[in-house]
């Protein structure tokens, strides 16, 4: 039995998205859709809870760009081998045809889609870990983590300025607070709410986790947990309870912050 292949597509539009699903199943059905995200914030969401192997990203999506996904993304313990979908005209269509990463143009049309899987397939048996297409359990594909050429590729072309962080907001009784993003500690989600803990206290907010993203430097806020996002500058430890298991001390807090498995190489040490 062929092994699956966890497969994520995002593109805002829904023709293109559709219509990228469809050649896959076609070209390639060993890939197993695991999620079609609808913008780049539920995308990034929906690769920490499929864990997928191989992800088709557009570029211009609303919330994260695509190459925004792709940077945090390449910041987990084992990132997926990332394909960007692109328009003619796209600024970075130059840069993708230094052959640092893997792209198809819209509309995607099955020609470029196989050349492109076949690089895959090509990448894979250089790996010696066995070809992609009609084989046993042994040959499925695995794809390759991001490559350090990707992730220099991604810093040159997202922008070099980021907007400044807005304040966030809180509502407390009649009161709205304006809390100063780098007076935040951490962020601490649950179904509903998003806990604020700041320097001078916490609060509520009704803002998801994966939609605060878009408005936070990558670089000073990191994601340490599915529910969890620390402000990198109050971290004082990260220490290793068990195998499995990474708790973060924090400037200012007694709290103990879990570390998930994906993001847990983060913290490497020296």
């Amino acid at each position: 039995m062929t092994m699956k292949i966890r497969t994520l597509i995002a593109d805002d539009e829904e023709g293109p998205r559709e219509q990228l699903r469809a050649a896959l199943a076609r070209l390639a059905p060993e890939l197993e859709i695991v999620a079609a995200s609808v913008n780049g914030c539920d995308a990034w969401d929906d690769c920490l809870e499929h864990e997928p192997q191989l992800c088709f990203l557009d570029i211009r999506m609303p919330g994260m760009s695509g190459l925004e996904v792709a940077q945090r993304l390449a910041q987990l313990a084992e990132p997926p081998q990332v394909v960007f979908v692109t328009a003619y005209g796209d600024h970075a269509l130059s840069a993708f045809e230094a052959g640092a990463v893997d792209y198809v143009m819209k509309p995607v049309e099955d020609v470029r889609l196989e050349q492109c899987l076949q690089r895959l397939r090509q990448r894979q048996a250089a790996n010696g870990a066995g070809d992609m297409g009609e084989a046993g359990e042994s040959d499925a594909l695995v794809p390759p983590a991001m490559s350090a050429a990707t992730l220099d590729l991604l810093r040159q072309l997202l922008p070099a300025q980021r907007p400044a962080m807005r304040p966030i907001q809180a509502s407390q009784g009649r009161e709205i607070q304006l809390i100063a993003p780098e007076d935040v500690l951490f962020f601490q989600s649950d179904s509903r709410y998003t806990r604020v803990v700041h320097r001078d206290g916490e609060a509520w907010i009704r803002t998801a986790l994966k939609e605060l993203l878009s408005d936070l430097d990558p670089d000073v806020f990191w994601q340490v947990h599915r529910s969890v996002l620390v402000n990198s500058r109050f971290i004082t430890s990260a220490t290793r309870v068990d195998e499995n298991t990474m708790q973060l001390s924090l400037k200012g807090s007694e709290e103990k912050l879990p570390v998930s498995r994906q993001f847990q190489g983060l913290f490497k040490g020296q």
